[in-house]
């Protein structure tokens, strides 16, 4: 095996004792201290006396998890577990990660968002300040030396789950994000930063909130607030330049243009920009594929194009290029984008940077509206995909005129959550007597009807067009790989690998896309493929990275990152590491030793 240096095996160096390794949640094991270890850690007399495995213990915290009535209270339960016992709650989530998903991330983790100041128990993450732009570099220092941060995720709060400006409750979304990367692909959790920028709020309701622990001032835009940005990646780099950034749920107005600004010079991602483009994408050839089409043959038509809407027509307009060997500009002449004002012409106003390479001609719309179902029956489209927001905008009629022009129309309504999605799968399925190949943005259950042979009962499976299928992999990649950069190749090939794994490649009764209850294997060949053209593209900079696939494959494996407990070694603390100090991963504990 050439070098890991993530690697996850052996003992663990541990220099805590007592109650503050019972305390501390990465090394803490509860019951499970074996007796060794309790007599060797000072241990006996603050256990119980039975010795239980982790799989005892995983039974016990599921049966408690499953005691909280509503998912908003096993959210919480499932937060006060990670903050005691890191392999316990990774141990439980990984267990019943399809069960446990909708709890630990959307819908109910948009509601512990909303709740942030009034659940609020203590601190997790880093808390960075507009008004205190001097300590966004010492604040950050707190968190380790160049080697021991791997993967930020960041955050400024304006744009969340699709329930808006949340201000500095936006922390736990960079936290959803870190722990479904270490839950999704190994990410060690004790390597990773949640950052929340801190730029006040135009959420009336929180600024009227007594309770309300953010910054209590309207939300500071303009050369302020991009000079904050500035300072915040400035230290990153500084600080930890070997880490991988990741960008969450910023607003329209600089999701993309802070990605295009710093994605020239480090390896950063933007989730709602890269990742929903690239699992919408994966979807897409996976449909594309089962009609026995390629992307030469795609006319895309998006309603909603906010960052997530031209993300994903910024990801089909490059894949085409690519595929079909056109130019850009002549790839994004098959997209076309509708938002509040309609399609997007040249004449339209205020439209951003990111929108006006899909704008359309004005004089070719001028006798014709521009609604949805005006365009659907003007430009026959095979792929309709939604990020509105807007319930029940894919209606009967839509979606019987785009299935009159082709026969297995790819459906996508993406909005979150449930209640926002554009169509139901049941009603697109009905409405194209079974032909629709539909993903969606929230889990569904599969559909029944009468579509087989003599109208025999088939059901058909939906994809969840879920973004953590992709992105965990792709941060591993990053990761493993120390890639200087995330290039658009390197995108694609995540894409390819996504799309390889669909269920629907083999029964096109069956997903799109592969279920999260295989993630973990999803996420290796993901990471595989982004390291094999990293490798390709001049930008990795790990030693001994394998070049044959299977190699690679176990190269990863082996510093993937697993809800396992590893024997204690004691060290004694004048000789210890920052990681045997247990100061890894928290702030707090500055050593300049």
């Amino acid at each position: 095996m050439p070098q890991t240096p993530l690697n996850t095996t052996g003992p663990l160096p541990c220099a805590l004792t007592g109650a503050a390794l019972l305390n501390h949640p990465f090394f803490n094991k509860g019951s499970a201290f074996p007796a060794s270890e309790r007599r060797e850690f000072n241990l006996t007399g603050l256990l119980p006396e039975s010795v239980q495995t982790l799989e005892q213990q995983a039974e016990r915290a599921y049966k408690q998890y499953l005691s909280r009535n509503g998912d908003l209270a096993r959210n919480t339960f499932l937060t006060s577990l990670k903050e005691q016992n890191e392999v316990l709650f990774y141990k439980v989530l990984s267990d019943h990660l399809k069960d446990m998903f909708s709890v630990v991330y959307t819908p109910t983790e948009g509601d512990a968002i909303q709740n942030y100041s009034r659940l609020f128990r203590r601190p997790e993450g880093c808390f960075l300040n507009i008004e205190d732009q001097d300590r966004v570099y010492p604040d950050l220092a707190q968190w380790g030396h160049p080697d021991d941060i791997d993967y930020i995720v960041v955050t400024d709060g304006e744009e969340i789950l699709g329930i808006g400006d949340q201000g500095v409750g936006g922390i736990l979304i960079s936290i959803a994000k870190l722990m479904l990367t270490t839950a999704c692909a190994g990410v060690h959790p004790n390597r990773v930063l949640p950052v929340v920028l801190d730029c006040g709020t135009d959420n009336e309701e929180l600024l009227n909130d007594d309770l309300y622990l953010g910054l209590r001032k309207k939300r500071v835009r303009g050369e302020k607030y991009d000079n904050f940005v500035s300072e915040f990646v400035r230290s990153v780099r500084e600080l930890y330049p070997k880490a991988y950034l990741h960008f969450e749920d910023f607003g329209l107005t600089n999701a993309r243009r802070i990605l295009d600004k710093y994605r020239p010079h480090m390896p950063c991602f933007n989730d709602d920009v890269q990742g929903t483009g690239c699992v919408t994408l994966a979807a897409i050839t996976a449909g594309l594929r089962v009609c026995g089409q390629t992307l030469d043959d795609a006319r895309v038509v998006i309603f909603g194009a906010g960052s997530a809407g031209v993300g994903i027509a910024d990801q089909i307009r490059d894949a085409i290029a690519a595929e079909v060997g056109i130019s850009k500009e002549e790839a994004a002449e098959r997209i076309w984008l509708i938002d509040r004002p309609g399609l997007l012409l040249t004449t339209t106003e205020n439209v951003s940077s990111a929108q006006k390479g899909f704008l359309k001609d004005s004089s070719a719309w001028s006798d014709k509206s521009t609604d949805l179902l005006s365009v659907v029956k003007s430009v026959h489209p095979n792929i309709l995909i939604g990020t509105s927001t807007v319930p029940s905008a894919f209606t009967k009629e839509i979606v019987q005129a785009m299935h009159a022009h082709a026969s297995r129309p790819i459906i996508l309504p993406l909005s979150n959550p449930t209640r926002l999605h554009e169509a139901t799968p049941h009603d697109l399925l009905h409405w194209t007597n079974g032909q629709a190949l539909v993903a969606t943005g929230s889990p569904f259950d599969p559909v029944k009807g009468p579509w087989g042979a003599g109208g025999r009962e088939v059901e058909i499976t939906v994809a969840e067009c879920n973004n953590s299928v992709v992105f965990p992999g792709i941060g591993l990649g990053c990761i493993l790989s120390r890639c200087s950069l995330l290039t658009d190749k390197m995108l694609v090939s995540a894409v390819q690998a996504v799309a390889s794994e669909a269920p629907a490649m083999k029964d096109p009764r069956e997903a799109l896309l592969p279920d999260v209850d295989v993630v973990r294997d999803v996420s290796v060949r993901v990471a595989r493929e982004v390291i094999k053209t990293a490798v390709e593209e001049g930008v990795a900079r790990a030693d001994g990275i394998p070049k044959g696939d299977e190699e690679l494959e176990t190269w990863i494996r082996h510093q993937m990152w697993e809800p396992k407990y590893r024997d204690l070694k004691k060290v004694e603390m004048e000789d210890a590491t920052r990681l045997a100090k247990g100061e890894m991963g928290r702030a707090g504990f500055v050593d300049r030793g």
